[in-house]
């Protein structure tokens, strides 16, 4: 069965870009962990403005993302602190 890939947005790219290395270490670890394990992983959905989006807890942090799953993509829009992501504008 074909991996799912892992894609950022350049806003991800620039989220992650922030963090010290340990913490982005740590984030891509965590999106490498759910492309192997998707399958056997459930998504947690967002609701209101966020709608259509899916969260990946990591520590503090949020990974914000997209599904195509006929292409078997996971498409990272945003990444940040949780205190700070819900607040932004897509």
């Amino acid at each position: 069965m074909q991996e799912w890939q892992v894609e950022f947005t350049g806003e991800a790219e620039n989220g992650l870009a922030k963090f010290g290395r340990p913490i982005r270490r740590r984030i891509i670890d965590r999106l490498d962990w759910l492309a192997k394990n998707f399958n056997d992983a459930t998504p947690l959905p967002l609701g209101g403005d966020w709608k259509g989006f899916f969260k990946l807890r990591i520590g503090n942090w949020r990974a914000l993302y997209k599904i195509e799953f006929q292409r078997r993509i996971i498409t990272v829009h945003y990444i940040d602190i949780r205190d700070k992501i819900y607040r932004r504008r897509k």
